[in-house]
């Protein structure tokens, strides 16, 4: 080729546009599209990549009906525990789970001890209900227990008098706000002597 035959080349293939790869893929006009199951495991998936509420929603211990609920942190003094036990303690706040969804309740629980432990309220009535009627037993009862163990702000709860509930409400000890314990150690640092 001489010179000139190749810019001739060049001149005529100047409009030239490569072809576009394709897959060599057969198509049937069928989209795969998800189960109803695939669908919920996925935005289930996604709720829990985003939720920022610790308590779990896999039940470990199923409880019956007129079982009682009590825990405590280790550290609690055994004068507020017996306070707690027996009712002494003014309830501040008050939270009715037996009517909700498991999910529902569980957002509620969460939200509703960190709006107590921000505004400082120290003990609260959790309404549970005793679950007889409910298919399983005693679902939101259960679940009420473990996600009162798994939240930080909890320091004790057990299951209420008669006259508050019995067996289908817990009272519960908020652990105090950053601000009210700053406030308790200086109090108690001006108590001490030789402190001024």
């Amino acid at each position: 080729m001489h010179e000139n035959d190749s810019d001739l080349f060049f001149s005529e293939m100047s409009d030239v546009k490569p072809l576009a790869k394709t897959r060599n893929l057969a198509e049937t006009g069928n989209k795969k599209e998800n189960t109803p199951g695939q669908q919920l495991r996925r935005e289930a998936a996604q709720e829990e990549l985003i939720d920022p509420n610790p308590l779990s929603l896999e039940l470990r211990k199923r409880l019956q009906p007129h079982d009682f609920l009590f825990w405590k942190e280790s550290g609690v003094q055994e004068g507020v525990w017996k306070k707690l036990r027996l009712g002494k303690y003014a309830t501040d706040a008050h939270l009715a789970l037996h009517v909700l969804t498991v999910k529902e309740a569980r957002q509620q629980l969460h939200e509703f001890l960190q709006d107590c432990r921000e505004q400082n309220i120290r003990t609260v009535l959790v309404v549970h209900g005793r679950g007889e009627n409910s298919e399983p037993k005693a679902t939101i009862k259960s679940y009420t227990r473990q996600w009162l163990e798994e939240h930080d702000n909890v320091l004790a709860f057990h299951t209420a008098l008669r006259q508050h509930g019995g067996t289908s409400a817990v009272y519960v000890l908020i652990r105090k706000n950053e601000e009210k314990r700053l406030q308790n150690r200086e109090l108690f640092a001006r108590r001490r002597p030789g402190v001024s």
